[in-house]
């Protein structure tokens, strides 16, 4: 399997590709990263240096790989969070280019726009741009809740309601929708889901939540997903996977004290799930 990614990059830490791409890797994915910025490190610690890389060299990057010739062997096409319009039209274009050359292509996206405790926290022009332009050219998206909310008009928090706007959203585009940081108010105490929907049903599984916030797992969680998932083409299983495997990595970067993500440390549980959370399926 081949993914071109297309996000953000940091040299400390590990988020957008610096956080999607070694996790691909340790399944056995071959992933050819473009890179949309190239900081010090993720813009969470308030300061950082480096270029935003220019939606004309993006573009550019991309247009090499094509040259290439390795448009036709591109199984999916990966993107994460957007700093500015223009990179959307990028990925829109890129999409549309691979699957001209490889029509069993998919577009993965991850629509990052904030959450719930925080709100929006992108330019205040790409939940527009997400919602009416790029959204319906995915196969797959992978939302948080509050993201879910703003794509479809809704204020999703029972499960039929997280249920009605996945269906909501797939019926713009996207056929597979993994719901992530589900917090419906009748869950356990000190719980957290994620929720899968897709033509075949829905899937949910909850998992202990654990008291950190960890800058780049939504990135990892959005990759393992799809990768998995086109893979095999089975939700619940992807569920799972992912699940196990992210529960697992946080864990380790929860206990280790460190604020980045031990990326690194925690790869046996990409190349070998546990599978300890069981997958329910509600539809």
């Amino acid at each position: 399997m081949k993914i071109l990614s297309i996000q953000s990059a940091v040299a400390y830490g590990h988020v957008g590709n610096s956080a999607a791409v070694f996790p691909l890797q340790r399944i056995g994915v071959e992933v050819l990263p473009v890179y949309t910025v190239n900081f010090s490190n993720h813009t969470g610690y308030g300061a950082w240096r480096g270029p935003l890389i220019s939606p004309d060299d993006v573009r550019d990057v991309i247009a090499g790989i094509e040259d290439r010739g390795v448009f036709g062997s591109i199984d999916v096409v990966l993107s994460g969070y957007q700093g500015g319009e223009g990179i959307g039209d990028v990925i829109i274009d890129a999409v549309s280019r691979v699957k001209a050359a490889n029509p069993s292509a998919i577009y993965a996206c991850d629509p990052v726009m904030g959450n719930a405790k925080s709100g929006c926290f992108v330019a205040p022009a790409i939940p527009e741009l997400l919602r009416e332009r790029v959204v319906p050219v995915a196969d797959i998206i992978t939302p948080n809740q509050f993201e879910l909310g703003f794509l479809t008009g809704t204020d999703p928090h029972t499960l039929d309601e997280t249920l009605a706007s996945a269906d909501a959203v797939r019926a713009t585009g996207p056929r597979t929708v993994l719901v992530t940081s589900v917090e419906r108010p009748d869950r356990e105490d000190g719980t957290i889901e994620m929720l899968v929907a897709d033509d075949e049903g829905a899937w949910i599984v909850q998992t202990p939540l654990l008291p950190m916030k960890a800058n780049g797992s939504g990135d990892v969680t959005a990759a393992l997903f799809t990768a998995h998932y086109r893979r095999t083409g089975d939700a619940a299983d992807a569920l799972a996977r992912t699940t196990s495997s992210v529960f697992d990595l946080l864990e380790r970067t929860h206990l280790s004290g460190e604020r980045e993500l031990q990326l690194v440390e925690s790869q046996e549980a990409y190349a070998h799930p546990r599978l300890q959370f069981a997958v329910r399926q509600v539809r």
